[in-house]
């Protein structure tokens, strides 16, 4: 796979994880404020988010190897 590849990948896949990872965040903000359990899914969804920042990050090391 080329660097330029990888870097599509890692960035897309970032980003989707990054949104994903909101989304599971604010559900467990919605769960809280109608008094549900909102601890166990507001962990996943900010492990998700951190996993998405993380693969961006990635991304962002074979953008800089790109030029």
């Amino acid at each position: 796979m080329t660097t330029k590849t990888k870097w599509l990948v890692y960035a897309i896949g970032g980003l989707i994880l990054i949104g994903a990872g909101v989304s599971i965040v604010g559900e467990a903000i919605v769960r809280k404020a109608a008094a549900d359990p909102w601890f166990w899914i507001g962990t996943a969804g900010l492990v998700v988010l951190n996993a998405g920042v993380s693969v961006f990050g990635q991304a962002v090391v074979f953008r800089s190897r790109l030029t």
